[in-house]
């Protein structure tokens, strides 16, 4: 039986690869789900799969890639219908807004 897992990761994850990371680890395991930044620093992701294929990608976000440092990994359950692949989001804001990207960033 499938399950669905939400993770946020802390430390330094941002601007190392971290998500490029994901998506190649996720799709070797066949997970589905997605990872993005987030503005306050962090990397959300939703694994979805077999439990054991879920737990190896979750043990592994502790490492993540070379020149990441991962101070912390919150999970919980998600109840959320699992994608249909393993895909790269946009950066959201944390109340979930898009964060804007550009120029238009100044305007808000």
């Amino acid at each position: 039986m499938a399950t669905a897992i939400k993770c946020t990761i802390h430390g330094r994850v941002q601007g190392v690869g971290y998500r490029s990371w994901a998506v190649r680890n996720a799709r070797r395991l066949g997970l589905t789900g997605w990872v993005r930044n987030c503005e306050d620093g962090t990397v959300e992701a939703l694994f979805c799969g077999e439990p054991e294929a879920v737990e190896a990608m979750i043990v592994g976000l502790s490492d993540g890639p070379m020149a990441a440092k991962v101070t912390n990994v919150e999970r919980k359950l998600a109840d959320t219908p699992a994608p249909a692949t393993f895909t790269q989001l946009p950066n959201v804001a944390k109340a979930g807004a898009p964060v804007p990207r550009g120029p238009e960033r100044d305007e808000v």
